[in-house]
């Protein structure tokens, strides 16, 4: 279970880096979209497997529902990680230059770390701040939703037989079980239907940019060695977000046009992304909150069921967010760096081409444009896209240890015996997530709007 846990982990950044190197910024919110949709697949096929009698369809891999759940699970991983790395080439990192100096070795790697803290681009520092108040939220529904189910459904039970066996319990609470279960796969199909259905209406945040060599078709520099790579994103240094958007020389952004579609007629003028990702904290501590009011285990599942709108949102909208802006960032350096080596006299080049340090000494006491060495030395102290979707996986891990705690104190002050009705601690601890929503929609409420 815990190398489960662990590769789950590793692998969740990488993800979401194979979508941003391959995909431009304005392709970000669909591709993220469809990640989105096909884990709500996985989510309703887990959900699935959970509601039915694993140990008798598959013996082979174990005698518990648990191992059976675990054994599936690795093989679903290790087939799709091995289908996805078969199929996706990357570009070699080689081509780029050799890796920084600063970036050797584990201490290195701890130095860029914090670094790519320090330089972390506004934007993406805002969403993850979001981030680690929504998953203080997320926490205990994912983990208690179906004791909430199961607890509605055992009250009157146990109030009507208060002298029941530990046997009668236990018969009752995986009756109850299945029945959080079942609350649980309406709430995955909910979440996935939302996710086909909610970008329909979401205005696109980017808009698709042209390549600087699109932007300047008569310059010769095209056959430039230096112009003819594309970086790795994943691997490509972050600038700041707030830079503003380049023009092209006839003055207007390098936007594509307005062209309209029949799907972009769907779509809700003033909704972005950042504005739905707010209404679906909103949205969850609503449904937290609810809680007060529901004492029956089908309106239990009914709230459940609603809640997968605000997840379908959350497997989208960060990622997405923080993928379009990585990859603008990277479309607007290279355009920056395509104006500068315009302008720099090819005697520069040849000068760089020989390694000269001290010609590039005098250049810049000459006055002359910074050229390539510039550039590197930039670049080694600014975030890694790589490392800032690590970071983000931190954002989304380490509130669930604060809020595991908080849980442990609320199931310690509020928790009766177990046989006995009515015991309302689980919804205290899922009103603690709705509080941390309210928390999370008032940071996502700080986002800046791009409709570039």
């Amino acid at each position: 279970m815990y190398c489960l846990d662990f590769a789950i982990n590793t692998v969740q950044a990488g993800i979401r880096a194979f979508i941003v190197d391959n995909a431009p910024p304005h392709q970000q919110e669909s591709a993220n979209a469809w990640a989105s949709r096909l884990t709500g697949v996985g989510n309703i096929l887990g959900y699935i497997f959970g509601y039915l009698d694993l140990p008798k369809i598959f013996p082979f891999f174990g005698n518990t529902q648990f191992k059976v759940l675990c054994a599936l699970s690795s093989l679903a991983l290790a087939i799709t990680l091995s289908i996805s790395c078969s199929y996706i080439h990357e570009r070699d990192p080689r081509l780029e230059g050799p890796p920084s100096s600063d970036s050797q070795g584990i201490l290195g790697f701890f130095r860029q770390v914090f670094k790519s803290i320090k330089f972390l681009p506004p934007q993406i520092a805002k969403v993850c701040e979001v981030q680690l108040a929504a998953w203080v939220g997320w926490f205990p529904f994912l983990f208690y939703a179906t004791t909430y189910i199961g607890q509605l459904y055992v009250n009157p039970i146990f109030d009507q037989h208060p002298d029941l066996s530990e046997d009668d319990i236990n018969k009752a609470w995986e009756e109850a079980t299945r029945i959080g279960t079942f609350a649980l796969l309406i709430y995955a199909i909910i979440s996935f239907i939302a996710n086909m259905v909610l970008p329909l209406f979401v205005v696109p945040t980017y808009r698709p940019i042209t390549r600087p060599e699109q932007a300047y078709p008569d310059t010769p520099e095209e056959n430039e060695p230096c112009l003819s790579r594309r970086m790795s994103i994943s691997s490509l240094p972050v600038g700041v977000a707030s830079e503003p958007a380049l023009e092209t020389p006839s003055g207007k952004p390098t936007g594509s046009g307005d062209e309209s579609t029949w799907l972009s007629k769907l779509q809700i003028p003033g909704l972005t992304l950042r504005r739905a990702w707010l209404i679906s904290h909103v949205l969850f501590a609503v449904c937290m909150f609810s809680t007060f009011f529901i004492s029956s285990y089908q309106a239990g599942s009914a709230i459940i069921g609603l809640v997968g709108i605000s997840w379908a949102l959350t497997l989208w909208a960060p990622f997405a967010l923080i993928s379009a802006e990585v990859s603008r960032i990277d479309a607007e350096r290279r355009t920056r760096r395509h104006q500068a080596e315009m302008e720099v006299p090819p005697e520069h080049y040849a000068a760089d081409d020989h390694g000269d340090g001290a010609d590039y000494d005098e250049d810049l006491e000459n006055g002359a444009r910074p050229r390539r060495a510039k550039v590197k030395n930039e670049e080694e102290n600014l975030a890694q896209a790589g490392i800032i979707l690590g970071l983000h996986n931190v954002a989304v891990s380490a509130p669930q240890i604060f809020s595991s705690l908080i849980s442990s104190a609320i199931f310690k002050a509020f928790q009766k015996p177990r046989g006995e009705p009515w015991d309302d601690s689980v919804g205290w601890v899922l009103r603690f997530g709705g509080c941390a929503a309210l928390v999370a929609a008032w940071l996502a409420s700080r986002l800046g709007d791009r409709t570039a």
